[in-house]
């Protein structure tokens, strides 16, 4: 497979209650960004990088999240993805609300935080809805499906959002689905962002993935971006300003680290031989099972793109 060069654009949210100058302020950045860094074949945006609230005051803030959601086909994700294709890139611009339609729970409609992910021909690839909203504090409906993308040749991506990272089950299932690197794009205002550096490391050596992890900049988030290979070694941190890492990922160290065990050492995806019992997973209701441990080469078939 061939390398991908990504671009991690730690950025500062853009306001939700105003679209139109919010897109033309993303159009703008995007032509920037890739004047300065014309290899970048993959830009990747913060969580709800176009749905900042923080100059409001924080009593309006969930009114105007929800009432700033779109749907899917909306005027403003087709405008996202015709950024991705004037460019020719793929483009995760971030999450987004995405107001889902009405359920019997849900009378008013779901309301997701959704990651997007465009391809080149700005075609909407993968959607991925936050499986672990930051409770109590976000409002999002928390989604039920891993996603993963196959990248046309330039390996699998793993969708993920913030505190999905603190959750071992969610790398580990995006890792098993067939990633070869996870976007966990993250919008951290608090101060365990420290922590947040040690898991995308601990979660990149675990599941011998690459992780790419985008903070949004200071002096609302907390930034220190940051990109860890398979073998859990930093490929690049940022600052706490807003700025631009650019990095190649070659897919085929993943598959190579996890044939010759990470430092040439531990192969935990063989863990598991034909013969060993099953595993309880009594949290689960479940088993670790030898016969689907190994992670999938994946498939069309295998890749959920949208819920």
């Amino acid at each position: 497979m061939s390398d991908l060069r990504i671009g991690v654009a730690q950025r500062s949210p853009l306001p939700c209650d105003d679209p139109a100058g919010a897109l033309r302020a993303f159009r703008e950045d995007v032509a920037a960004t890739l004047r300065k860094h014309p290899d970048i074949q993959m830009l990747v945006f913060p969580e709800m990088h176009l749905n900042g609230t923080e100059h409001l005051p924080e009593a309006d803030r969930p009114a105007t999240l929800k009432s700033a959601a779109v749907t899917l086909n909306s005027a403003f994700v087709n405008a996202l993805g015709s950024i991705a294709s004037e460019h020719g890139i793929w483009l995760c611009p971030g999450s987004l609300g995405e107001l889902a339609e009405a359920s019997e729970k849900h009378p008013q409609g779901d309301f997701f935080n959704t990651q997007l992910l465009f391809d080149p021909a700005g075609t909407l690839r993968a959607s991925y809805r936050k499986m672990f909203p930051w409770r109590p504090f976000e409002p999002h409906t928390p989604g039920t499906e891993f996603v993963v993308a196959e990248l046309d040749g330039t390996g699998v991506a793993g969708m993920s959002i913030c505190y999905d990272a603190w959750f071992p089950e969610h790398s580990r299932q995006t890792a098993w689905l067939g990633a070869d690197v996870i976007l966990n794009i993250v919008k951290t205002t608090s101060p365990d962002r420290e922590q947040e550096l040690v898991l995308a490391r601990a979660n990149a050596i675990v599941n011998q993935v690459t992780v790419v992890s985008v903070n949004c900049a200071g002096p609302v988030g907390r930034g220190r971006s940051i990109v860890v290979d398979a073998e859990g070694f930093v490929m690049a941190e940022a600052g706490i300003g807003e700025e631009t890492l650019v990095v190649t990922i070659d897919p085929d160290h993943t598959a190579e680290v996890r044939g010759r065990g990470t430092m040439f050492t531990n192969r935990m995806w063989n863990q598991l031989q034909p013969g060993d019992a099953e595993i309880p997973l009594p949290m689960y209701n479940g088993t670790i099972s030898p016969a689907r441990w190994a992670p999938r080469r994946t498939q069309a078939s295998d890749i959920t793109e949208t819920e």
